[in-house]
C-alpha cells in the first residue's frame, strides 16, 4: 500500500482461498504419497541388499496396499511373509544348535539409510508442492 492508495484484497482472498485449499485435504494426500514414496524407497534398498540364493526372499519383499493414520502419522508397512525372512534378518542357531548364523540386517539397514534421507527427500517434496499449489491456479 503506497500513501493514501488503495488496498487491494483479491490477492490476499485468493491466497486465503489457496491456504483453506491446502488444509482441507491437498495436505493428507501429500502426507499419503510422501508415505508411498518412502516405503518404495525402502523396499527398492531391502531388495538391493537381500543376497540372492533362490530369489525367493528377494522377491517376497513388499508393501502394504493400506497407508494408516495414527495421530498424525502416517504408517505404511514393509514386509516379507517369507518364513524364514525373520531368522534372516537377525540370525538364528544353527541346526545342531552349537553356532550361530549372524543376522545381515537388511531391513534395519534400509530403514536407516531412508530415515537419514527423508528429511531432503520430503522438504523437496513439500517445496514442489507449496510451489504447485501457490504458482498455479
Amino acid at each position: 500500500m503506497g500513501r493514501g492508495g488503495r488496498v487491494d484484497l483479491r490477492q490476499l482472498k485468493a491466497f486465503e482461498r489457496k491456504l483453506a485449499k491446502l488444509a482441507r485435504g491437498d495436505f493428507e494426500k501429500f502426507c499419503e504419497a510422501a508415505a508411498k514414496e518412502l516405503a518404495a524407497r525402502m523396499l527398492r534398498e531391502v531388495k538391493n541388499n537381500t543376497n540372492v540364493i533362490t530369489g525367493y526372499l528377494r522377491n517376497n519383499w513388499t508393501i502394504d496396499a493400506n497407508i494408516r493414520k495414527v495421530g498424525g502419522v502416517f504408517e505404511i508397512d514393509v514386509y516379507n511373509p517369507t518364513g524364514y525372512s525373520s531368522y534372516y534378518e537377525y540370525g538364528h542357531r544353527t541346526r545342531n544348535h552349537k553356532g550361530w548364523v549372524k543376522g545381515r540386517f537388511t531391513m534395519t539397514i534400509a530403514a536407516d539409510k531412508i530415515e537419514g534421507q527423508a528429511p531432503a527427500i520430503l522438504e523437496r517434496k513439500l517445496f514442489n508442492m507449496l510451489k504447485e499449489t501457490f504458482n498455479g491456479d
